[in-house]
């Protein structure tokens, strides 16, 4: 996976909101005008980019939520996206790990950091 945009991106300092999985689920860009995806725990603002991540975008399925399960395993199965299991790993592969782990850099490289989901079950 190539991790570096096309064009260049300015980001600013991450910030250090704290939210719950319920709190995430409004930044859907239509109950909150915002649109966040959040990553190992991470929510990254992804509203600049409506074409992929609003309404009818390729991407939609993963916003709002904590979407490490669904992206680990390149699924939009509805059972990996459901918000109630996106955030848990529990019984991805060693690689699916990884490729979870190249999302984050993805989107790290590309979207503002706006903070951290703090209620993500251990398990």
């Amino acid at each position: 996976m190539n991790f570096e945009p096309n064009e260049p991106v300015t980001l600013e300092p991450p910030k250090d909101e704290s939210f719950t999985l319920q709190q995430l689920s409004e930044y859907d860009g239509i109950k909150k005008k915002s649109m966040y995806v959040a990553i190992k725990g991470t929510v990254f603002d992804v509203t600049r980019k409506p074409d992929l991540y609003g309404d009818g975008g390729r991407y939609r399925m993963f916003v709002a939520k904590d979407a490490s399960r669904p992206l680990g395993k390149m699924s939009v199965n509805e059972a990996d996206v459901d918000p109630t299991v996106s955030w848990d790993c529990s019984d991805l592969t060693e690689r699916q790990i990884a490729t979870r782990d190249d999302w984050y850099t993805f989107f790290s490289k590309r979207y503002n950091i706006i903070g951290k989901v703090i209620d993500i079950p251990k398990k």
